[in-house]
């Protein structure tokens, strides 16, 4: 008979789903926000775990709760620890562009992603793939990963095994914040296309055009989210202003620092469902496209 304090707790203290895997492994899922509480921590030590498991959580445990289970705590980290460290690894790493990422197994302590590894698996990155895509593809071989490594866990093995970090070579992975979204067509085609695929999901990537009505002459300013970009290979695009947008189907080709552009073939206006390139650029019917840059602002807007 298995009996658990948790579930003869007060609602708003319980925030957890029980999976039953076999007889004598059951699994608790909790909400991050419990962690700090006491009257967590101490339902949790009554109930003795041998191990806690975490993923996707971007904040440092107290020792009060790594005490806890005896064989250790053991987060799933979404790159080649020591890189990436931090809460946005998958999408820094998209953002530097990078050919090679992977997931690692480490043993938790009170520094940020920084204990010994158990183990890790490399994954090649794709140049079109996107940050929600390669999220779902690193957790997926880390649940793998941790399921082989169970018995030496539990065992003991693991930590003679685990591998120290050089931290010396540590990188962060900082939090992305909303106002990073904003494409600066002054930069490269592949910073901006690494941009795109990097924050997919959240916060997503947005940029201003002007809409010029060559028979009234009036400008409009439209405001877009980027959804899915390539850079361009073509070398002979040719347009009348530098900042000038044209339709090389199926893409819009928007004009970027270096001499290179960038092929934007999905975007999202205000409100609206994720429409293709080709779509969007039916509805203007013909009206000029800009980028709308900082010398048109100060023309125009001010």
């Amino acid at each position: 008979m298995w009996s658990c304090n948790f579930c003869n707790s007060n609602a708003e203290d319980r925030s957890f789903t029980i999976v039953t895997i076999s007889n004598n492994l059951i699994l608790l899922l909790f909400a991050l926000e419990q962690f700090q509480k006491d009257v967590f921590l101490s339902n949790l030590r009554d109930l003795q775990p041998e191990l806690c498991i975490t993923a996707a959580y971007g904040n440092i445990l107290p020792s009060k709760f790594l005490n806890i289970p005896t064989s250790g705590t053991v987060n799933i980290h979404p790159s080649l620890l020591p890189l990436y460290r931090g809460a946005a690894p998958v999408q820094r790493a998209l953002q530097d562009g990078v050919k090679e990422t992977g997931v690692s197994l480490a043993f938790t302590v009170r520094a940020l992603d920084a204990g010994p590894v158990i183990a890790c698996e490399r994954m090649e990155i794709e140049d079109q793939i996107k940050a929600p895509e390669l999220l779902d593809l690193l957790f997926y071989e880390g649940s793998k990963l941790l399921i082989r490594e169970l018995p030496s866990i539990f065992d003991g093995s693991a930590k003679v095994k685990a591998q120290p970090q050089d931290d010396s070579k540590a990188t962060l992975a900082p939090k992305i914040a909303s106002e990073e979204s904003w494409l600066s067509f002054d930069e490269e085609a592949p910073v901006l296309h690494n941009k795109v695929r990097a924050f997919a999901g959240w916060p997503g990537t947005r940029a201003k055009v002007v809409i010029v009505d060559n028979k009234s002459g009036q400008d409009k300013i439209t405001e877009l989210k980027i959804i899915t970009t390539k850079v361009c290979s073509r070398s002979n695009i040719q347009v009348n202003q530098p900042d000038e947008i044209t339709f090389i189907k199926p893409a819009l080709v928007f004009p970027c620092g270096g001499g290179t552009a960038l092929e934007v073939l999905e975007i999202q206006l205000p409100g609206k469902k994720v429409m293709s390139a080709a779509a969007f650029w039916n509805g203007v019917r013909g009206q000029k496209l800009k980028i709308l840059s900082a010398a048109y602002e100060n023309d125009h807007l001010h």
